[in-house]
């Protein structure tokens, strides 16, 4: 399937052409620029949710019944990227998100995506928002992102996410503590999922008595939705809460706007730093030398500060 192939294949929603597109970027970013650059006219019309919060906190259950209701509620279009944990042998993503959603899997109308985080420690791989990209591009109107939740570094969903939703579970102090740690700043709802067990009241409280003290400088104030996934219970008010903070947005001059340049301006700059570290890896680097730099710098014989700036002088920097 040749480039033209691909972006036809994307813009008619056929799923082998999504599929190879998305290995395209997350395996060869260098190649995959005409596709994007091809594609990014397409883009835009999509909602694109993060679903983000501690592992054992349920997102993979409330992600799929989040889509069920989608499909079955709105006849969306839905695709869903579960950002996983590496393989430190592989690269490749371990917990398979897709065989926990088998149910949406045999539906024509979701596209499931298991991409793995390749030690990015914010939760979110690196072709993660490339790959929202190619499904925004595809027609699909809802786009879930589910990150594999490691903590205050989650923070990194805001750059792929129009809607960020932090999930936590009674029983599980860390999850007050992360939120005050700074994930407070960029949950525009939060969920407390597994509501049907001890402690729901007093981790309720608990976020209420934070928001009462934080203020956002768009004066949004995130609902508390409490929600029992694996018994759908909650999700149609997930759903309302979503729609509620898209309404508030449009009525606020620019608000998306201002909220996606804030995102593209991240994005250049990511890409840019990418595009530069790769030439500077190739160019200005002969095989097995940056190895031998290691070495230097682990056995302190030179400083790190040094080779770098002998790298920047090579490259004219």
């Amino acid at each position: 399937m040749n480039s033209e192939q691909l972006i036809t294949g994307i813009l008619q929603k056929q799923q082998r052409a999504i599929a190879r597109a998305i290995s395209v970027v997350e395996n060869r970013p260098s190649s995959a620029l005409p596709l994007l650059q091809s594609i990014f006219p397409h883009t835009g019309k999509a909602l694109t949710i993060g679903i983000t919060g501690s592992p054992g906190a349920g997102k993979s259950s409330l992600v799929d019944r989040l889509a069920i209701h989608y499909r079955q509620t709105l006849d969306n279009y839905v695709g869903i990227i579960a950002v996983d944990p590496s393989s430190p042998f592989s690269g490749g993503a371990i917990l398979g998100d897709r065989i926990r959603m088998q149910a949406l899997g045999l539906d024509p109308k979701v596209f499931i995506r298991s991409m793995a985080t390749r030690g990015n420690l914010g939760g979110l791989a690196r072709a993660t928002t490339d790959a929202v990209a190619v499904l925004d591009a595809a027609g699909y109107d809802k786009i879930i992102v589910e990150t594999v939740g490691v903590g205050q570094d989650e923070v990194d969903i805001v750059k792929a996410a129009d809607v960020c939703v932090l999930v936590l579970v009674p029983g599980m102090g860390d999850d007050i503590q992360a939120v005050k740690a700074g994930i407070m700043e960029i949950a525009d709802i939060f969920v407390i999922n597994k509501a049907d067990r001890e402690g729901v009241h007093r981790i309720e409280k608990e976020l209420e008595s934070l928001l009462s003290i934080t203020e956002r400088s768009d004066t949004w104030v995130p609902p508390i939705i409490k929600t029992v996934a694996i018994q759908a219970i909650g999700i149609q008010e997930l759903d309302s809460a979503i729609s509620s903070y898209c309404e508030f947005q449009q009525k606020r001059d620019n608000a998306k706007f201002e909220k996606r340049k804030h995102v593209s301006e991240q994005r250049i700059i990511e890409i840019l730093r990418e595009r530069l570290l790769a030439k500077a890896l190739s160019k200005a680097l002969s095989e097995n030398e940056l190895t031998l730099f290691a070495k230097e710098v682990a056995s302190h014989k030179r400083d790190p500060y040094s080779i770098v700036e002998e790298i920047c002088a090579r490259l004219n920097l």
